[in-house]
């Protein structure tokens, strides 16, 4: 295990708190003036990235001062909400579909038209350019819950959710795992023009359709509630996934890494919250894999593939997924019987729910070394024995939490 992070010369305080934050207090204790002054004290401020930093907090301001005073001045009708909508939508999906799965995973191939549009709303975003986000992105997947890891959740939930943007801890970017995206005229293009698109995008072009609509007063609604509040709620789904997909949910496909499935946060983020599933398969263009979780970006490029705008769409083949289910379902069923706190009643409902598991695993593993193809029936009977070992583990983890 690599050794956790040190900014500079200032050592990580603890596993949730970092260096640059405050420190938990414990009781009802308030702090003396020289311990808050102590605290300031170690807050880098050479490190802090000022104009990002300032865009966050003043973006939010505006969004908690302005715009309610707006509409209670001047009321907000349909259109103010149709066009947050329209917006949020147009630039949502541009950096799920666009930024995340086309260009950040490469998981299909899009038409140059769909590319464009990414590029142009991805940019309406504010969260960087493609380059950028993608040369991150790929850094997490690769150094996760590392060092390394840009948003890594072991240095806390603030710096995984935006710490990590207001403060300069990494070194600038080389670019050398993008290469393949630097090569791509439409891509190098938007990373040149990135905040001036954005600054259209995001705030003139809601502007100009509200004068347009209504005059003035319109276009004053619309920049607030289109332009600045639509951007920090963008911005701040979007910083969920890094923090709160990595703090709550279920990990069903491995606990290797901290990532976690949330089909609440799959809601705000069209489909992002299946965040277990994606970091154990993250070439793959769905992240909701089975068919009644909510994902929306998947079901866009599945009709953009079959409109040919979309293609060379890659899946992992569903034995590899329900295998993935199957070892990590074991891996629990270890760990539980290791413990020392389970009754005998326990350790031996627990253990032929194990059993069964075992002996569908050999079936797979015989069936695999005899080369014999696999049914659907049989992906089917696995699906379910799965579901059942896992039922039994939930219904005596709920068990003992009633007797608790």
């Amino acid at each position: 295990m690599r050794e956790k992070i040190k900014v500079g010369a200032i050592p990580v305080a603890n596993a949730y708190y970092p260096a640059y934050l405050p420190q938990p207090v414990s009781g009802r204790a308030l702090r003396p003036l020289p311990q808050i002054l102590s605290m300031f004290s170690r807050i880098p401020f050479d490190r802090i990235n000022w104009i990002t930093s300032s865009f966050l907090i003043g973006t939010l301001l505006l969004t908690l001062t302005a715009v309610p005073a707006y509409i209670w001045h001047f009321g907000i009708d349909w259109f103010h909400v149709v066009l947050f909508f329209v917006m949020f939508c147009a630039c949502g999906f541009s950096i799920t579909l666009g930024y995340h799965r086309l260009f950040s995973h490469l998981s299909f191939q899009a038409h140059w038209s769909v590319k464009l549009f990414t590029l142009i709303f991805g940019a309406g975003a504010f969260e960087n350019s493609a380059l950028m986000w993608s040369c991150e992105h790929r850094t997490h997947h690769k150094h996760v819950d590392h060092d390394e890891d840009p948003y890594d959740i072991s240095k806390g939930f603030f710096h995984a959710h935006m710490g990590w943007l207001m403060f300069k801890l990494h070194p600038d970017l080389s670019y050398e795992n993008v290469q393949d995206l630097g090569k791509d005229p439409l891509v190098a293009w938007q990373h040149r023009h990135v905040h001036w698109i954005g600054v259209f995008v995001a705030f003139v072009l809601p502007s100009a359709i509200g004068y347009w609509w209504d005059g003035w007063q319109c276009a004053l609604g619309a920049f607030l509630i289109a332009g600045v509040a639509r951007v920090v709620a963008l911005q701040h789904a979007t910083f969920c996934i890094n923090s709160m997909c990595h703090t709550v949910g279920r990990r069903p496909y491995s606990s290797k890494c901290s990532a976690r499935d949330s089909w609440i946060m799959a809601l705000v983020t069209f489909g992002e919250g299946y965040h277990n599933y994606h970091h154990e398969f993250q070439h793959d263009y769905r992240n909701g894999v089975k068919p009644w979780q909510f994902d929306p970006t998947k079901w866009i490029i599945w009709a953009l593939a079959r409109t040919g705008l979309a293609n060379r769409l890659r899946r992992v083949p569903s034995e590899r997924i329900l295998l993935a289910q199957l070892a990590e379902a074991q891996r629990r069923f270890e760990t539980k019987l290791e413990s020392s706190h389970l009754t005998e009643d326990a350790r031996i409902f627990i253990t032929s729910a194990y059993e069964r598991l075992q002996a569908t695993a050999s079936e797979w593993a015989r069936h695999k070394a005899e080369q014999i193809e696999v049914t659907r029936e049989m992906i089917r009977a696995l699906r379910e024995e799965i579901r059942l070992a896992m039922r039994s583990l939930n219904f005596h983890g709920f068990v003992q939490a009633q007797a608790a």
